[in-house]
């Protein structure tokens, strides 16, 4: 699959989101570069702007399984990797698959959660495998994680570890919708006697794979590279910021820009392909001073002041 092919199938799929899910572009842009390069994604909103509807409209889409977790305080592991159950006929133990075994697993609430489900959960993330009483079961393929947490009703959760948050490709959310989003929204109400907006599937696992295959092919030029670098160096150097970007960050940094090239149908990375993506890729992996915490200072702005100070490159392509 070449990148001009990458690109009308993505954009297809996301045209067909939208059809059922009022979100803007934008966001859901953001949210296949999350799938092109490989990542899971963290969305963070307000209860019912439609984060479980955008998780399942993009599985239907993609042709891929899916299964939804609800996270909560007495989760534990085996509630979600499976466990053994005892087979009478066979006098043996069995592997009961958990729910993670799915393409597109929807941890919903995932700060509900006590650190110990949420441990099971960083294995399947990082290594696409959950070990269980010893044993080790592989996750299918593609498997990709969309995890919600809401920024209000703190009381029951558990924050998540840095090391998990690091593990998000990409942290974004929905928003509200705008004025002809909630008009859409209150007409779907008014008649739900009719059909509503459905999501078509418009590819199956192998296209996925192949589709994820894209971006590798994509070039960088040195100067690009550097650029990325050099804004990773910057967030470990700002006065309130206590840790500063991993190089995991900017590696997915760099693989993120790349899946944006792909959406944007270039064979190349662009400094403005990175712009674009840098703030869900780098802000919520800031570990911010206590003073600025405080001050309730956002991540996002820390990021823009970093890439606004940042010297851009100049790059030609022939």
């Amino acid at each position: 699959m070449d990148v001009a092919e990458a690109q009308e199938l993505s954009q297809e799929v996301i045209s067909e989101i939208l059809g059922a899910v009022i979100a803007d572009r934008e966001f859901m842009e953001t949210l296949l570069v999350g799938v092109l390069s490989r990542g899971h994604v963290l969305l963070e909103d307000v209860p019912g702007t439609g984060k479980t509807l955008t998780a399942h409209s993009l599985a239907t889409a993609l042709g891929l399984d899916y299964s939804r977790i609800q996270f909560t305080p007495d989760l534990l592991p085996s509630d979600i990797t499976g466990t053994h159950v005892f087979n009478e006929k066979d006098r043996t133990f069995e592997f009961n698959e958990g729910p993670l075994f799915a393409n597109v697993v929807l941890a919903d609430e995932i700060n509900r959660a006590p650190p110990k489900t949420q441990a099971a959960l960083l294995e399947a993330m990082q290594e696409q495998q959950v070990t269980v009483g010893g044993d080790t079961y592989a996750l299918p393929t593609p498997f990709f994680v969309i995890a919600t947490q809401n920024p209000v009703e703190q009381e029951g959760t558990f924050e998540l570890p840095e090391a998990q948050v690091d593990r998000f490709q990409i942290k974004s959310s929905l928003g509200y919708p705008d004025e002809e989003g909630s008009l859409t929204l209150l007409k779907r109400r008014a008649g739900r006697t009719e059909d509503v907006p459905t999501v078509e599937t418009i590819l199956d696992p192998e296209t996925v794979l192949a589709l994820r295959e894209v971006p590798e092919s994509v070039y960088t030029e040195d100067d690009v590279l550097r650029y990325i670098s050099a804004i990773g160096r910057a967030t470990r150097q700002h006065p309130q910021v206590d840790t500063g970007v991993s190089p995991r960050g900017i590696q997915k940094l760099f693989e993120s820009a790349r899946a944006r090239a792909v959406l944007n149908g270039r064979e190349f990375v662009t400094p403005d392909d990175v712009k674009s993506i840098v703030s869900p890729v780098l802000a919520h992996r800031l570990v911010l001073r206590p003073e600025a915490v405080i001050d309730s200072v956002e991540k996002a702005a820390i990021i823009d002041e970093v890439v606004e100070q940042v010297p851009v490159p100049t790059v030609e392509f022939n």
